[in-house]
């Protein structure tokens, strides 16, 4: 088993320091909101993680440490598929788990994670956590909630916590490419505001309904609001309700000159840029 563990270290080291060398930005999706994005000096920022209960991801990433050495860690919100494995994968890399200032309020306060593994900042808020050459970081509106499902060890009995209002991450890379983590959002106006200053390259979109914006919604916040170079769509398939489709997606995405581009993937599946 040591060797094992061992040789998927090397693995996963040599991927990364791969990254690094080639001077691009690698963004690896597994299911959900799920994303490992590595900067390209080498840096890696897992964004919402739930993985090792979540259906769509691969089995050989049900394992928080089968993502190697994580960075630094974002959530969008407190919603368990977003911020299940967090506080586990902060504490197994010793990593910052930045989000929401509200959550991370809730989660100190309630001792889920200590003060300096979950710094606070808030939307409009903008971190270079990597110092002033390394990546920038910007919380922006999302549309949702963010209640904080609990279980008290002391009573045993289930709670909800504030967790904050929801975000957004812009993340701009080392070289200027920018992605915008959209999180769990329905529309709003403010979309295009977004896209105006920031002009991200790659958006990864929910599209499943139900909870989060449906596929025509998200076509059109996308072809005619925020108008990316790139588009990722995230958060569908795991659940009955989130019946939105990437080929539905694309269908209503149209193929207008200057539209952004849909990247087909599966989970496990990842782009370099």
């Amino acid at each position: 088993m040591l060797l094992r563990g061992l040789l998927l270290s090397a693995a996963l080291f040599t991927a990364t320091l791969a990254s690094a060398q080639n001077g691009k930005t690698e963004v690896l999706w597994l299911g959900q909101a799920a994303a490992r994005i590595t900067t390209p000096t080498g840096k890696v920022i897992m964004i919402d993680p739930w993985l090792t209960s979540n259906p769509k991801t691969p089995a050989n990433f049900r394992n928080i440490e089968a993502l190697g050495k994580v960075d630094l860690i974002l959530v969008t919100h407190a919603h368990f598929d977003h911020f299940a494995d967090a506080p586990a994968l902060a504490k197994l890399n010793n990593a910052p788990m930045y989000g929401p200032a509200g959550l991370n309020q809730t989660v100190t306060t309630l001792g889920i994670l200590p003060a300096e593994l979950s710094p606070r900042f808030g939307k409009g808020g903008t971190i270079m956590p990597f110092g002033p050459t390394g990546v920038k970081i910007t919380a922006v509106h999302a549309e949702h909630s963010s209640e904080l499902a609990y279980k008290n060890p002391t009573t045993g009995k289930d709670e909800v916590q504030p967790g904050g209002e929801p975000v957004g991450f812009i993340l701009e890379m080392e070289n200027g490419f920018k992605i915008w983590h959209m999180g769990d959002t329905a529309v709003f106006g403010d979309m295009r505001l977004i896209g105006d200053m920031y002009r991200p390259d790659l958006v990864l979109i929910p599209i499943g309904g139900h909870f989060v914006m449906n596929p025509v919604d998200a076509a059109m916040a996308v072809r005619d609001m925020i108008r990316p170079r790139f588009a990722l769509p995230i958060h569908y398939g795991t659940t009955p309700q989130l019946r939105g489709t990437p080929a539905e997606f694309n269908a209503a995405l149209g193929t207008a000159p200057g539209t952004a581009r849909m990247l087909v993937v599966e989970p496990g599946q990842k782009f370099d840029f």
